[in-house]
């Protein structure tokens, strides 16, 4: 792991076209940006590892849970016609 200190307004480029930027720092929490092409999935931690679990629960199944599906419809739209 590759640890650095940056300030304010202060990034990191990974390859050549993923930059971080860090935003702003309050309290024990920093704003991150990130400049990525569009075709870079982004994700934080915990929405990766629950996306890998859908993904290995659909394959072991062969069924998707209608449930799967509701949570990718904006808020207020839980039904499926």
């Amino acid at each position: 792991m590759l640890v650095l200190t940056r300030r304010r307004g202060e990034g990191v480029t990974i390859g050549p076209n993923i930059r971080v930027v860090v935003l702003g720092v309050k309290g024990g929490q920093i704003r991150l940006g990130i400049e990525a092409p569009s075709t870079v999935e982004i994700h934080r931690d915990e929405v990766c590892v629950r996306i890998q679990e859908e993904n290995q629960s659909a394959a072991c199944t062969g069924v998707v849970p209608l449930a799967a599906f509701r949570r990718l419809l904006p808020t207020g739209r839980r039904s499926i016609a």
